[in-house]
């Protein structure tokens, strides 16, 4: 039996990781959709976590993440891991003095992003906007100790270790299911014989539970870096060399960010406009979309950075740009019967799980299979970046993430008013697949100059042409769809009826699932051997 690589190892251990906390995440947000349903209370938790997500997004999340992956592989390998962790303790420092001023800079100014006309929730009544005010107060704290937790994460990523990282969300998400079981319900769960104490704080529990997740998210971390050797330096050390690399590319990485977190924030500006439940309904339907975009597109683009960052730090680019190539083959393969399939079985599933009225469940359904449209883009997208950020290039993501947001806004404005809702899962779906295929495009314009020394017209065009492998894998994969779906149709309406529905429906899903399989074996056999 032939074995798996060391990527494939950690795309899998990823995959894993995070594909057990989504389901932990499904869990936490099904308890909690039953408790608040799609209700205002609801609507304002969602509102209040915009900014200080994109804090930590802007700051440790993605942006200094991504940055120091590269440079920390390229130390490492022209130096050594203590040199390494020097840079990294200069980066942390002064990552967690630029979190502490704008967490208090939020707080002080929370009042008007919330209720100026291009705030986050201009269309919530006086009462929502101060509660949305509060909530997002208390999740400043929990921001200043997640973004910390990102950050020993990207470390411990640049030396290839992915067990902790791929742990800590899965104790962030106890720690919120905490919250939610036991500090918010009005009446105790029992569990058989047992019945949990409650809190009856309400909608601040679940704010308590996301504070006790993310200190419970940073003390995982720890061990790796005694592992690691870690060593501390209480310095900032802006002018070496090293440093420098990170704080260049951290410009153009943190705008980046700052549009894709820019998108959330109009999309609830957009459908705080819209009937009650629009928020809560994009924010389950965004949950939904994360599963498959995170088993597949995350968990590869994770694995994959550090691997094409020593590539580049030892000039193979041969190999860089192979791996490439197969990694892409392996999302479209994975990502289209994916987002097919769940188009066709989310009803029955959607229906037990949330347990909406029927017009709360219609709404969900049509939300989510909007988003579901760009799934592929989603998944695409986490590789097109990583391509650039491996050769230390922040620019071009920057660039395609403006694209990203003004495609968004655009026909966001334009489909929130023809479609409601759905109009803004579908937004999502275009601007990403944009986005995503700037991207691409660069990188095979880029590769075409390395290889065929072209300029120009011709350069641009070889770009958008399909290598033939690519064409078949995108083939196969509607192909996969087709029958995959066909059969999962199949199973439901010929069903024996006293079946239960749930039942009937997981057993057309794995059918489905099972037919779409053959189709697509090439590229599995690729994603064992990358």
């Amino acid at each position: 039996m032939k074995k798996i690589s060391k990527l494939s190892s950690a795309a899998l251990l990823v995959a894993l990781g995070f594909g057990f906390n989504k389901l932990l995440a499904i869990v936490r947000q099904l308890i909690i959709a039953r408790q608040f349903g799609l209700s205002s209370d609801l609507d304002v938790f969602n509102v209040a976590n915009n900014i200080p997500d994109m804090l930590y997004a802007l700051i440790s999340g993605g942006a200094l993440a991504v940055a120091i992956i590269p440079v920390l592989t390229e130390v490492m390998t022209k130096e050594n891991q203590a040199a390494a962790w020097k840079v990294f303790s200069s980066i942390a420092n002064l990552a967690f003095a630029v979190t502490a001023i704008l967490s208090s800079l939020v707080a002080v100014f929370a009042w008007p992003l919330v209720q100026h006309p291009l705030g986050i929730s201009p269309g919530f009544n006086l009462e929502q906007q101060f509660l949305v005010v509060r909530l997002m107060r208390l999740n400043l704290i929990g921001t200043l100790v997640f973004s910390m937790a990102g950050l020993l994460i990207a470390g411990l990523q640049a030396n290839k270790h992915f067990l902790l990282p791929s742990v800590g969300p899965i104790i962030y998400n106890l720690g919120q299911i905490f919250g939610a079981v036991i500090l918010a319900p009005q009446e105790s769960y029992s569990f058989g014989a047992f019945t949990f104490p409650t809190f009856r704080m309400g909608i601040d529990g679940l704010v308590y539970g996301v504070l006790i997740g993310s200190f419970l998210y940073f003390l995982i971390q720890l061990p790796g870096l005694a592992i690691f050797k870690f060593n501390w330096s209480p310095v900032i050390r802006i002018h070496h060399p090293d440093v420098k690399k990170i704080l260049v590319m951290l410009g153009p990485r943190v705008a980046s960010m700052l549009m894709y977190q820019l998108t959330f924030i109009v999309r609830d500006n957009l459908a705080s406009r819209l009937p009650l439940g629009s928020v809560s309904a994009l924010t389950y339907g965004w949950m939904i979309l994360q599963l498959p975009e995170t088993l597949i597109g995350t968990a590869i683009g994770t694995a994959l950075l550090p691997t094409i960052s020593e590539n580049i730090a030892k000039d193979q680019l041969d190999q860089f740009n192979k791996t490439i190539n197969q990694v892409i083959r392996v999302i479209i393969a994975l990502a289209v019967p994916s987002a097919i399939l769940l188009m066709v079985v989310l009803p029955p599933f959607l229906e037990f799980a949330f347990g909406f009225d029927l017009a709360g469940t219609e709404l969900l359904l049509w939300v989510t299979r909007a988003f579901l449209i760009g799934l592929l883009s989603h998944c695409l997208l986490e590789v097109g970046s990583r391509i650039f950020f491996a050769q230390q290039n922040a620019v071009l993501p920057f660039v395609a993430a403006t694209i990203n947001l003004a495609t968004y806004i655009l026909a966001g404005l334009f489909l929130s008013g023809k479609l409601q809702t759905p109009g803004l899962g579908l937004a999502d779906a275009i601007a990403f697949t944009v986005q995503s295929l700037f991207l691409l495009i660069m990188y095979k314009s880029r590769l075409v100059i390395y290889e065929q020394n072209q300029t120009g017209l011709i350069r641009f065009y070889e770009a958008l042409r399909m290598d033939p492998n690519t064409k078949s894998t995108l083939i196969r994969s509607i192909l996969a769809s087709i029958f995959g779906s066909g059969f999962t149709l199949l199973i439901r309406n010929f069903s024996p009826v006293d079946m239960p529905l749930l039942i009937s429906a997981s057993t057309a899903s794995l059918v489905g699932i099972l037919a779409a399989l053959p189709f697509i074996k090439r590229e599995l056999k690729i994603l064992v051997s990358l």
